[in-house]
This record gives C-alpha cells, structure tokens and sequence, in this order.
C-alpha cells in the first residue's frame, strides 16, 4: 500500500515540477493547427468518397 501512496506523491510532484506545460496561446495555435488539419483531412475523404461512389454508379450502370 506505501508503494501506491509513493507513486501518487511522485506523479504529482512530476508532473507540478518537472513537466513543461504549453502556454494559453501556445495551446490555441495549436488546437488551430488540429482544427484545420482535420478539416483538409475531412474534406479529402469526401472527395475521395464521392468519386469512388461516382465511379460505382458509372460501372454498374454499363451492366443494367
């Protein structure tokens, strides 16, 4: 049981201590950067999946 009451102190005084948090404008920059990769990365895959819907459509048309 000391054993876990050690590892809590030593996390919280890790992570009080010794960890470097991003600043508030450092963190919106970068909450900007995910938002718009995520927007690209979305957009891309609609795209792709239109054509490849189109393309479906086209290629069982030829057979009916």
């Amino acid at each position: 049981m000391a054993n876990k009451g050690t590892y809590i102190k030593e996390s919280y005084d890790e992570l009080m201590n010794k960890v470097s948090w991003p600043s508030w404008s450092e963190l919106q920059s970068s909450s900007i950067v995910v938002a718009i990769a995520t927007i690209i990365i979305a957009l891309i895959i609609y795209i792709m999946d239109s054509a490849f819907s189109n393309l479906m459509k086209l290629f069982y048309g030829l057979f009916s």
